[in-house]
């Protein structure tokens, strides 16, 4: 189980929940579960099934995208994933995904590295 998509879920089913003034037996009457398996979704502890996190959205009245963590209540996307590379040669992507886990030092002697192999 992907505990930090768990968590997102659950939050953002909560907010939605107290948001529509509802307990959590309303909600897990509207989408067909027992009270204390859509208690654990708010709590993060698991992750809803595709057909029940769509009934969540319907029942709650919230986008797929915001249950997700993908945007905010308002609709704006808060991606935080980095920007797609699919242009990029496999080599270089493979190269970014080392970069993306050094820390700034380790960054900076590559950048002079870099240089230095430039003007050769």
């Amino acid at each position: 189980m992907d505990k930090k998509l768990a968590k997102t879920i659950g939050e953002a089913a909560r907010t939605a929940r107290l948001r529509a003034q509802l307990t959590q037996a309303d909600v897990a009457e509207m989408v067909d579960l027992v009270t204390e398996v859509y208690g654990r979704i708010e709590r993060g502890g698991m992750v809803p099934s595709v057909p029940t996190l769509l009934r969540l959205c319907r029942a709650l009245r919230i986008s797929a995208d915001e249950l997700l963590g993908l945007a905010g209540p308002d609709g704006t996307l808060k991606l935080t994933e980095p920007p797609s590379e699919q242009g990029e040669k496999p080599e270089v992507r493979a190269v970014l995904r080392v970069l993306r886990q050094l820390d700034s030092g380790q960054i900076k002697l590559l950048g002079r590295l870099a240089v230095a192999l430039k003007k050769e």
